[in-house]
């Protein structure tokens, strides 16, 4: 559905894909620089309801642990240590749905809580006692509800309606530029699929993993109307619009200006300086932070 003002954005995700969880920058940069211009939906794909799917694939939780290693490049926390068994991803997307139906401003919070957990703990986030211990790090969310909601029919409905949106994808621009993927039948959106929407129904697509600039592209050629803001002068002023809290590449990325290298080593100073002065505190993350106005 169209937003009243601004664009509608469609995130196709999975809090198990690496890929979604790695554009975390860039999708910060979108939310600083257009803020509630966007209106967000998330569609959960749903990667696999049973771990033995991708044992069969040859995955192990060694091979796991070791391949996160290629995408730190990117910028994330990571721990790269393996899990005591493979996992699959259905529950996590059915806690995101049951927080949409029961609490939808927490929806994000709650993605994202199990996507940290996803790629720096070893909890087995398919279980619903583990999927609760990763969403108590959500302020004041009642996650006994959430947990208790996500095998209800209401929930498998919803998830049923995102499976199903999510698999539409043959044809389109995402499979022509291989950003595609066709796992259990249909060709599906992979993670993080972005579809831009305008008021006037046009639409442009943003397949798989992107860049900001793709993204800003897409919203550029769409609506020219809206509110641009200029990069976070500082670390503290990027973490002044985020009160859930950024990692250090999100705080780099949302200050950086156009095109521009992200300059990780500024941002880390000013916020180990800002942590120094009492500004922000600084909660260990994988290999990183999790950094909060204090």
């Amino acid at each position: 559905m169209v937003a009243m003002a601004g664009l509608a954005v469609t995130e196709f995700t999975d809090s198990g894909c690496p890929w979604a969880y790695s554009a975390s920058p860039a999708l910060a940069v979108l939310r600083w620089r257009y803020g509630a211009q966007l209106e967000w939906r998330t569609v959960m794909i749903g990667l696999a309801d049973d771990p033995q799917v991708y044992v069969e694939r040859g995955y192990t939780t060694t091979r796991a642990a070791v391949g996160v290693l290629s995408f730190k490049r990117y910028g994330m926390p990571f721990a790269a240590e393996p899990r005591a068994r493979v996992l699959a991803t259905y529950p996590g997307c059915r806690a995101v749905i049951a927080t949409r139906i029961l609490f939808p401003e927490r929806e994000r919070d709650v993605l994202r809580a199990l996507q940290f957990a996803w790629f720096n703990t070893t909890l087995l986030l398919d279980e619903p006692d583990q999927i609760a211990q990763a969403l108590r790090a959500v302020d004041g969310l009642d996650v006994e509800r959430v947990v208790a909601a996500i095998d209800t029919p209401e929930v498998e409905a919803a998830f049923a309606a995102d499976r199903e949106e999510t698999r539409r994808a043959e044809g389109g621009p995402t499979e022509f530029q291989g950003k595609a993927r066709q796992t259990d039948g249909p060709v599906r959106y992979s993670a993080p699929s972005l579809i831009f929407e305008a008021q006037d129904g046009r639409v442009l697509e943003a397949g798989g993993f992107q860049t900001i600039e793709a993204y800003d592209v897409c919203v550029a050629n769409l609506d020219t109307t809206l509110d641009r803001r200029a990069p976070a002068e500082s670390a503290v002023a990027a973490l002044a619009a985020f009160p859930g809290g950024l990692v250090t590449q999100e705080v780099a990325a949302v200050m950086t200006h156009n095109n521009m290298p992200v300059d990780r080593y500024a941002a880390e100073t000013q916020l180990i300086e800002a942590a120094g002065d009492g500004s922000v505190t600084r909660t260990p993350l994988g290999d990183d932070a999790l950094w909060r106005i204090a």
